[in-house]
């Protein structure tokens, strides 16, 4: 008989509270679980828990609270100082479901005896008879879809992750499931900054959590002009056109960084465009290697739309190399490259 025990991650909102309701009307034996991550954040705090835990009251199911402060620390904030440290922008949420959400938590639910865990997130599982594997898909939710953060889960636990929320076009129809059942956090409002710098300020967050001070430099051309001066590198990313306070006849984008001088390095809109590049972290989900050179859709940023180009291991496979059909814009280190097949995930990697 197959085991339908599932541990499903909940943050007190709106879509993993659907998705415990929903996994449960499927039959499955649920558990909910908030992971405690950091003190204060957005996604870990008393009303955290204390609507996760009355959810769970509400459809009967049972709920638990462990506690990953150290882990997400470690995993996540250290990988977020580092990456501004180094002039890459990160994303911590990558980080997050990569080491906490589909590895902390998948450890604890084989603990429980489940054999699957489950997410709200707005994405696919299914297992594809043309590759002969579980594959992971964009949802139907469009402009909402998250298919793009999930490109590093492990690739074993592919046939053990469910997303109740997949079939959802609109978070409406997530908001009225929740007011037909009674939950009480059917209004409850979407966070959209990261879940550890509630306030949005990451500049204040560095500064406070880290060795990252002001450091006063030239914003310079492409030349060496020096055109003004910057605040400290980590208050700038590629693309940023406010800010810099220069005065200029053509607008200026931050298009890079010199951390050797302390430089700030901005160009015209044009400057910005890139038609290959190279990612390394690399992990693939549909495939095992990538030898040949293989068509695909790249998509660079979680707001940006896919772009067509090609890819192919260097390096023995430590990284992949990207070349786009038509230059695109901003690419930026530390945020991550995300290949598909159609609607498929192929894989991704850490822009270099």
């Amino acid at each position: 008989m197959e085991n339908k025990k599932v541990l499903l991650g909940m943050s007190g909102g709106v879509d993993s509270s659907v998705a415990a309701l929903l996994l449960k009307n499927q039959g499955y034996e649920v558990i909910g679980t908030t992971l405690e991550l950091f003190a204060g954040s957005s996604c870990c705090n008393i009303s955290t828990y204390l609507d996760a835990k009355k959810v769970c009251s509400t459809i009967g199911i049972p709920h638990f609270t462990y506690d990953y402060k150290e882990e997400f620390r470690k995993y996540v904030i250290d990988d977020f100082i580092s990456c501004y440290a180094n002039c890459r922008t990160p994303n911590p949420c990558i980080e997050c479901n990569k080491y906490m959400k589909f590895g902390l938590m998948w450890d604890k639910a084989k603990e429980l005896g489940c054999n699957y865990i489950a997410t709200g997130h707005y994405a696919k599982m299914e297992y594809s008879e043309e590759y002969g594997r579980w594959v992971l898909k964009k949802s139907r939710a469009g402009k909402k879809d998250q298919s793009y953060v999930l490109w590093n889960t492990p690739k074993e636990l592919l046939g053990h992750v469910l997303f109740p929320l997949a079939d959802f076009e609109d978070k409406a129809q997530i908001r009225e499931i929740a007011r037909e059942n009674h939950l009480k956090v059917a209004s409850k409002p979407d966070s959209e900054d990261i879940c550890f710098v509630p306030d949005g300020d990451y500049k204040k967050f560095l500064e406070n959590n880290s060795d990252i001070k002001p450091r006063e430099g030239n914003i310079v051309d492409t030349k060496g002009n020096v055109l003004g001066k910057h605040k400290g590198l980590y208050h700038y990313t590629i693309g940023q056109r406010r800010g810099l306070g220069i005065a200029n006849k053509v607008p200026l984008f931050v298009i890079g960084f010199n951390a050797r001088r302390n430089e700030v390095i901005v160009g015209e809109e044009s400057q910005l465009y890139t038609k290959e590049f190279f990612v390394d972290e690399v992990n693939l989900l549909l495939v095992d290697d990538v030898k040949e050179k293989m068509q695909v859709e790249i998509k660079t940023r979680y707001s940006a739309k896919t772009a067509k180009g090609k890819i192919v291991e260097v390096d023995g496979g430590n990284r992949i190399k990207v070349t786009f059909d038509e230059p695109q814009r901003a690419i930026t280190p530390g945020q991550s490259a995300v290949f598909y097949v159609g609607d498929i995930v192929l894989g991704g990697g850490k822009i270099l």
